[in-house]
């Protein structure tokens, strides 16, 4: 459901700024966002309030219709329903019970599997009947080898750093004098950090945790954690978490550096708008003397975002650093073809700067001036390393520019596209979803904002199709795989 999210075969949903002056109501995750969904050839659809961090209503089923009048009744029992699904105990409750935990000695030391809780000894009879585990300073140490992965792709999807991308990250950020490092999402990491201060073989590294898994408040105080939404820069316990993050990422003491590994199923813009909140908390701190200077930031996400993401901050490039997990069946280093992984990072930082690991294959490009995986090869004609991938890309004269190995030249659609492709539904095929031409996308039309145009006025206006590219559309469209409206990315 980024803005927007094309179908043809019914209404899309776009995400909407909010009008000025008006509050977004609530749903257990913090402030909601406003959607609207949008139908070909009409005006702007209706709009509505909807959780920013679950696509599926399942997860979260908050829905309210803008202009609609809300009774008190509902107001009740929207806010019990917030209560229901807030954390047990308070940030400063969870911290005394860690001390408490940990003072226990070792047999009294158990962690309830079923409710993911650190049991004190007053509540063992109580969980007497669910699974525990004893736990001691290493398992405490490692909360993320501790806790369940949340699993659920379409809210909070957690796929954890294997140890080597968690090392390489670590190693890269230090290599580059980063002493701070403000954890957003990534809780494998900021244990990593910590971990790594105990040997007392570096130059210790300072870091703070944002997360939207309330659990982890039970294994750090309240400098070091702060529970997170960061699809609409919401703090659970409000200014007192906001105020730690303030005095991370501003006092003196070393270069802060943001990474972020968001749920693959969320929404690009949001994330870009809190990123950037938390870039200009850092610039009130850190004025440099043109007053332009970002906070450096890695952003992992999926390869197949980068228009997305560099449409939103595009002072970011991509590199070739292939990331992968321990708790992902397909996001794996090492494996081959289509099925290796599809992560990379996204930074502000300069490119040439974060070296890439040598013993990967990975080298130095001098025109490009970055590093590149082993089968990214320079297109002396297109002058760039083009593969996004990790295959080896290939060019095209007819294209004129380097295209996916699996691609080939269809001359009918003159582009490059698998060889089972229907043809004439390519992206300069299918035209935009509001007005019916053929040479924009919707996101991109003078028009999206007013009455749309039906597909016959358009064809009107100088667009035409012979019969063969009209049997091909209907055709293609078809053939194409229906997509619902909660498909939110």
């Amino acid at each position: 459901m980024e803005a927007s999210e094309e179908s043809s075969d019914g209404p899309a949903v776009e995400l909407v700024p909010p009008r000025a002056g008006s509050a977004a109501p609530w749903c257990p995750h913090g402030p909601t966002l406003l959607f609207q969904k949008v139908s070909k050839g009409t005006k702007n659809g209706r709009r509505f309030y909807a959780c920013s961090a679950c696509r599926d209503r399942k997860d979260c089923s908050f829905f309210q219709w803008e202009e609609e009048k809300v009774s008190e009744t509902r107001l009740q029992a929207q806010e019990a329903e917030r209560q229901s699904k807030m954390s047990p105990f308070t940030q400063q409750e969870c911290h005394d019970r860690l001390q408490t935990f940990s003072s226990l000695p070792i047999g009294e030391q158990k962690f309830c599997v079923d409710c993911q809780v650190l049991l004190l000894p007053a509540e063992h009879r109580v969980h007497s009947s669910h699974r525990t585990t004893e736990v001691g300073d290493v398992q405490l140490r490692r909360p993320s080898m501790l806790l369940r992965p949340l699993d659920n792709k379409k809210s909070h999807a957690q796929y954890m750093f294997t140890d080597r991308s968690t090392s390489f990250l670590l190693d890269a950020l230090t290599a580059l004098g980063y002493r701070k490092v403000l954890c957003v999402g990534t809780p494998r990491l900021h244990e990593a950090i910590k971990l790594r201060n105990l040997k007392q073989d570096h130059k210790p590294t300072k870091s703070l945790l944002l997360d939207i898994d309330f659990r982890y408040a039970q294994f750090y105080s309240q400098e070091e954690f702060c529970h997170y939404n960061m699809f609409n820069h919401h703090f659970f316990d409000g200014e007192a978490a906001s105020d730690v993050l303030n005095a991370f990422i501003r006092e003196d003491g070393g270069k802060v550096v943001m990474v972020a590994d968001p749920p693959f199923g969320g929404l690009v813009k949001p994330l870009a708008s809190s990123f950037s909140l938390i870039s200009q908390r850092w610039q009130e701190g850190h004025k440099s003397a043109d007053g332009h200077t970002d906070m450096p930031m890695l952003w992992i996400f999926p390869y197949f975002f980068e228009p997305r993401i560099l449409g939103c901050l595009p002072s970011f490039t991509m590199l070739d650093y292939q990331v992968d997990y321990d708790n992902h069946p397909l996001y794996k280093h090492g494996k081959t073809g289509r099925k290796q992984s599809p992560v990379r990072i996204f930074t502000n930082i300069s490119a040439k700067k974060v070296v890439l690991p040598k013993e990967e294959g990975y080298r130095f490009c001098d025109t490009c001036e970055r590093y590149v995986s082993p089968l990214n090869k320079h297109c002396a004609k297109c002058n760039i390393c083009p593969s996004k991938d990790g295959r080896e890309w290939k060019h095209c004269p007819a294209c004129d520019k380097c295209v996916k190995p699996s691609w080939k030249h269809c001359s009918f659609c003159s582009r490059c596209a698998l060889p089972d492709h229907p043809c004439g539904a390519g992206p300069q095929r299918e035209g935009c979803f509001s007005c019916g031409s053929l040479q924009h996308k919707r996101r991109a039309c003078p028009l999206k904002d007013g009455r749309g145009l039906s597909r016959t006025k358009v064809k009107c206006r100088g667009v035409t199709f012979s019969p063969r590219q009209k049997a091909n559309r209907t055709s293609a469209v078809a053939q194409r795989p229906k997509r619902g409206s909660a498909q939110i990315k």
